[in-house]
């Protein structure tokens, strides 16, 4: 039974992560285009998610002649703990894989 709310959990929080990697894809594609109106209410939510975040590594990562790398930290972080956390059950369950039949 533990099994399978740690496989629940780890699979909403996986596809949550999915989801903020596109958000912030799509948030770092869209800087390529200055004249993007930010005040516009979809494109100020996209902001709102995902700078707190890229701001996070703006501090360690200053703009290099104008171009923004924290991207790159952001994305490698997020790959990082979501490879961690692919592996938390199996970490916590010796036998995750017999746990996995015998149970479910």
């Amino acid at each position: 039974m533990a099994m399978l709310v740690a496989d629940l959990l780890n699979s909403v929080v996986m596809k949550t992560i999915g989801i903020f990697s596109l958000l912030l894809l799509l948030r770092v594609l869209l800087s390529w285009f200055p004249g993007l109106p930010w005040e516009n209410p979809v494109l100020a939510a996209l902001a709102a998610i995902t700078d707190p975040y890229l701001n996070l590594f703006r501090r360690f990562i200053p703009p290099i002649a104008g171009l923004d790398l924290s991207p790159i930290l952001a994305f490698l972080s997020l790959n990082l703990v979501s490879s961690l956390l692919r592996a938390l059950p199996l970490l916590l369950f010796e036998n995750a894989s017999y746990t996995r039949y015998v149970v479910g």
